[in-house]
C-alpha cells in the first residue's frame, strides 16, 4: 500500500509541474470561451490586427450562422496556429474584447500555477507581465463563478491514443495523499462511521487528501450525504472547488444524488455553483437529470440571492442556449425568474429565439416570459417563422402598436411576406407611417420586395398612399425597377399618370432611370406619352438626355412628339445633341422627323450644342440632315465659334468641310471671328487649323483686338508663338503676318497687353514679342 501511495504521490508531483500553456487553457476552457465571447466581431478585428488571423479568414468566420459556432471556429483556427497565436488571443485580444472573461481566465490560471515559480514559461506569468498595471490584480485564488476544473496530466501509455472528446481535469494544487491510513477515512465517511473517530483520524491527515480516483474526503461525504462529516471537513479546511477525475466538485456529487441538506450546507459554505465537469455540466444539470427538485430549488435560490452581483448567464440562460427544455422546466418550477436578464440585459427567451430552440421557447412562453420588441425583431431578423408565430400568439394584446409597427417594417426590409402577414394578423397596422412618412407598402415598393408587397396588398394596404415628397407606390416601384410590383399596382387600378416630385409621372421616372420595359408597361396602361413635368420636360426630353435608345424607341412608338419644347425652348434633339460621347438617340430623333434647325430661347440649334460638346458624329448626323452650319444664336455666334472656343478641332474640321471653308470670317455681336475665340481660349491646334484654312490673322473685334491681343491677354504662349511665327518664308502666300504694332481701342499693342499680365506666361510672351520687334536680343 505504501508503494502504491508513493507512486500516486510521484504522479501528482509530475502532474503539478506541467505548465498550462495557452493551447491547453483553450482546450480546457473551450466551453467557457465558446459561450463567454459575446463580441466575436470585435475579437476577430483584434486578431487580424495582431496578425493571428487573415482578413479573409475573418470574413469566412462571420458567415457562420450562430455566435457559438463562430467562436468555436475561432478556437479551432487558434489551436491550428500554435502556442504563440493562442497567447496573442489571450493578450491583448481577449483582454480588450472581453475584459470580464479575460479576468476570469487569468484568475483560473493563477490558481493552477501557484506552485510553479518559472513565470517565463507560464501563461499566467505572461499575462501578469503584460497586464502589470491593469485592473483585476486580485490575489484571491478562490474560484466562484463558472470556474472550470484544473488540468490534470495523468501518465498515459505510449500506445494509448488521446481521446479528444475528454477534457483533461486540472488540479489546482499538489494534493498530498493521506498520512494516517487514508483508506480508513474514506471507508469511515462512506459507511457513516462515528464522527469522533473521524475527527481523531483527521488530526494527522490533510483534509484535501485524494484517493486513486482523485476524490477528496469531501467528495465521498457529499456522495453519501454525510452532513456531519462535511461540516467537520469544512472546519478542517476542506476545499469546495476541488474536482475529481470527472470534473465533479463536492456540490456536483451532492446534487446528482439529491442530497438537498448537503447541497444547502455546501452552498452556505460558498461552494461554486457554475463549475463545469468534463461534460460541461454544472451541479444543477446533474440535479435536474434525475429530477431532484429540492436540490434544483436550493441551487436556484442560491443563484437568486446573488443575482444582483451576477456578471454572467443564469442557469435559465444556459438552458435556453442549449435547448435544454427539460432543465428550463425544472428551473422554472423551482422558482427561477423567467424574465431575469444577464449583463447584456437579455432574457433567456431572447437566447432561445436566437438559437432557434423552439421547444425551450415554448416552455418559457408557457411560464409567462415577456415578449418584447427585441425578441420579436430577433426572430424576424433570423427568419425563424414558426418561433415568431409562437411569440405573436403569446404576445397578442401585450405588444404596443409601436412595437408591432417596428416589427412590420423589419419584415418589409427582409422581404418576409409570411412574417408580415402574421404581424398584421396580430394587430400591426398595415397602413401605419414611419418617421420618414413611409407605409409598409410604400417601403416594399421602393425596395422592390415583391413577396412582402403582395402580402401587404392582400391585407388591404392602401395602394394610393404617398410619401411626403408626393412619390406614390407606383413612382417608388418604377424607381426600384420592379416590374411585378408595377404590374400589380396598374392591375389594381392605380393611375399611371399620377404626379409626384417635380410634377413627374411614373413615365418620366422610368425614362430617367432607363427602365425601357417599364416604359412599355406604363404606356400600355394608358400613361400619357407627352405629359409635361416641372420645366415642361416630357419623358422624351429626359430619355434623350439619358441617351437611352431603347426608351426613346418605346416612347416614339407611343407617339411621343419630337417637336415638343421644354421651358428653355429645347426639343429632345437639343438634349440629345448636348450630351458627350456617341449618342444613337440623335439619329432616332432625326429619323422620327425632329427638325435639326429648331432653335431654343437663346436661338441655339442642336448643332450649336453638339459643336460645344465636341460630338463630331452628332455634328455630322445633323449636317447630313440639312442642319444650317452658319446658323447664329442670339449672340451672333455660329457653331464654328463654339467649336473653336471649346477647342474641338475635329468638329471645326467637319464644319469647315461641310461649309467648304465658307463662314470662317463670320462675326458675332462682339465682331469676334472663330480665330478670336480660339486664340482667346488658348487652343493652339484650332488656331493653326483656322489659319491654314485662310482665317484673317489681323481681324479686329469691337475692341479692335486682334487674335494676337487675345492670346497675349490670356497668357497663351503657344498661340502667341504660332501667330507671330505665321507668314514666315516657309509659309509665304498662306496669309499675312501678324501685326505686332497693331493697337486696340485703348492704344495698346499685344506687347503692352502682355506686360499688363502678372504671370510667368505673360513675362515669356513679352520677352518673345520684344525679340520679334528687335527691342532685345
Amino acid at each position: 500500500m505504501i508503494n502504491i501511495f508513493k507512486g500516486f504521490q510521484n504522479a501528482q508531483a509530475a502532474s503539478s509541474s506541467t505548465n498550462p500553456y495557452a493551447i491547453d487553457v483553450i482546450r480546457v476552457k473551450r466551453r467557457d470561451l465558446v459561450y463567454g465571447i459575446s463580441h466575436t466581431e470585435d475579437l476577430l478585428d483584434l486578431l487580424v490586427t495582431e496578425g493571428v488571423m487573415t482578413a479573409a479568414k475573418r470574413s469566412v468566420v462571420l458567415t457562420i450562422r450562430t455566435r457559438a459556432e463562430q467562436n468555436s471556429r475561432v478556437l479551432d483556427l487558434l489551436l491550428a496556429r500554435g502556442e504563440r497565436a493562442c497567447r496573442k488571443f489571450f493578450h491583448p485580444c481577449l483582454m480588450l474584447a472581453e475584459p470580464d472573461l479575460y479576468q476570469r481566465i487569468k484568475a483560473y490560471v493563477a490558481g493552477v500555477n501557484e506552485s510553479i515559480r518559472d513565470t517565463r514559461r507560464q501563461l499566467i506569468g505572461y499575462l501578469l507581465e503584460r497586464d502589470e498595471e491593469g485592473i483585476g490584480k486580485s490575489t484571491d485564488r478562490t474560484v466562484t463563478q463558472k470556474t472550470l476544473f484544473a488540468i490534470k496530466e495523468s501518465k498515459r501509455s505510449k500506445t494509448q491514443k488521446e481521446d479528444r472528446h475528454t477534457v483533461p481535469v486540472v488540479t489546482s494544487e499538489v494534493r498530498k495523499p493521506a498520512q494516517n491510513k487514508p483508506e480508513n477515512l474514506f471507508t469511515i465517511i462512506a459507511s457513516g462511521g462515528e464522527l469522533s473517530l473521524l475527527e481523531e483520524l483527521l488530526k494527522d491527515t490533510d483534509p484535501n487528501a485524494v484517493n486513486s480516483s482523485n476524490e477528496t474526503l469531501l467528495h465521498v461525504a457529499a456522495e453519501h450525504g454525510r452532513l456531519s462529516a462535511i461540516e467537520l471537513l469544512l472546519l478542517r479546511g476542506a476545499r469546495l472547488d476541488l474536482q475529481d477525475g470527472e470534473g465533479h466538485t463536492a456540490l456536483h456529487r451532492a446534487a446528482s444524488r439529491g442530497h438537498t441538506e448537503v447541497v444547502t450546507a455546501l452552498l452556505k459554505a460558498g461552494a461554486p455553483i457554475y463549475t463545469l465537469d468534463t461534460q460541461a455540466r454544472t451541479p444543477i444539470h446533474l440535479a435536474a437529470k434525475d429530477e431532484h427538485l429540492d436540490s434544483v430549488k436550493a441551487l436556484v435560490e442560491e443563484e437568486t440571492r446573488h443575482s444582483k452581483s451576477q456578471t454572467q448567464d443564469s442557469f435559465l440562460h444556459f438552458a435556453a442556449k442549449e435547448d435544454n427544455w427539460r432543465l428550463a422546466e425544472l428551473l422554472l418550477q423551482s422558482g427561477a425568474a423567467v424574465d431575469a436578464t444577464n449583463h447584456h440585459k437579455q432574457t433567456a427567451l431572447f437566447y432561445a429565439v436566437t438559437e432557434n430552440n423552439e421547444r425551450t421557447v415554448t416552455v418559457l412562453l408557457n411560464a409567462g416570459a415577456k415578449v418584447d420588441h427585441g425578441v420579436i425583431n430577433e426572430a424576424i431578423k433570423l427568419n425563424h417563422g414558426s418561433i415568431l408565430h409562437l411569440l405573436l400568439a403569446h404576445a397578442r394584446g401585450s405588444l404596443g402598436a409601436e412595437d408591432l409597427g417596428s416589427a412590420l417594417f423589419s419584415a418589409v426590409r427582409n422581404n418576409q411576406g409570411g412574417v408580415a402577414a402574421a404581424l398584421i394578423h396580430s394587430g400591426a397596422d398595415v397602413n401605419m407611417h414611419d418617421k420618414q412618412g413611409y407605409t409598409p407598402l410604400l417601403l416594399s415598393a421602393e425596395l422592390g420586395h415583391t413577396e412582402v408587397f403582395r402580402a401587404l396588398a392582400a391585407a388591404q394596404a392602401r395602394l394610393d398612399a404617398a410619401i411626403p415628397n408626393l412619390s406614390s407606390a407606383l413612382h417608388l416601384a418604377v424607381h426600384s425597377g420592379s416590374a411585378p410590383i408595377v404590374q400589380t399596382l396598374l392591375e389594381k387600378g392605380l393611375d399611371p399618370n399620377t404626379t409626384g416630385p417635380k410634377a413627374q409621372t411614373p413615365l418620366h421616372l422610368a425614362a430617367q432611370h432607363n427602365r425601357s420595359a417599364l416604359v412599355a408597361l406604363l404606356l400600355r396602361a394608358g400613361a400619357q406619352v407627352n405629359a409635361v413635368a416641372q420645366d415642361s420636360l416630357t419623358p422624351l426630353h429626359i430619355a434623350s438626355q439619358q441617351r437611352d435608345a431603347e426608351t426613346v424607341i418605346q416612347l416614339l412608338r407611343g407617339k411621343a412628339d419630337p417637336k415638343a419644347r421644354d421651358k428653355l425652348g429645347k426639343t429632345a434633339l437639343h438634349w440629345a445633341a448636348s450630351t458627350q460621347g456617341e449618342n444613337p438617340v440623335v439619329d432616332l430623333l432625326l429619323s422620327a422627323g425632329a427638325n435639326p434647325n429648331t432653335t431654343d430661347k437663346e436661338k441655339k440649334t442642336a448643332l450649336h450644342l453638339a459643336a460645344t460638346e465636341g460630338n463630331v458624329d452628332t455634328v455630322k448626323s445633323l449636317l447630313s440632315h440639312k442642319a444650317k452650319g452658319r446658323a447664329k444664336d442670339m449672340d451672333g455666334s455660329t457653331p464654328l465659334h463654339y467649336a473653336a472656343a471649346s477647342g474641338r478641332a475635329s468638329v471645326v474640321t467637319a464644319l469647315l468641310h461641310s461649309l467648304k471653308n465658307k463662314g470662317i470670317e463670320e462675326r458675332n455681336v462682339w465682331r469676334k471671328t472663330a480665330l478670336h475665340a480660339a486664340a482667346d481660349r488658348g487652343h493652339d491646334g484650332v488656331v493653326e487649323l483656322l489659319l491654314e484654312t485662310g482665317a484673317k490673322i489681323n481681324a479686329v473685334d469691337n475692341s479692335r483686338d486682334t487674335p494676337l491681343h487675345c492670346a497675349a491677354r490670356g497668357g497663351h504662349q503657344e498661340v502667341v508663338r504660332r501667330l507671330v511665327g505665321w507668314g514666315q518664308a516657309a509659309q509665304v502666300g498662306r496669309g499675312k503676318r501678324a501685326n505686332l504694332q497693331a493697337t486696340n481701342n485703348v492704344g495698346k499693342t499685344p506687347l503692352q497687353v502682355a506686360e499688363s499680365g502678372d504671370t510667368p506666361g505673360h513675362e515669356n510672351i513679352a520677352t518673345l514679342l520684344k525679340r520679334k520687334m528687335f527691342l532685345i536680343k
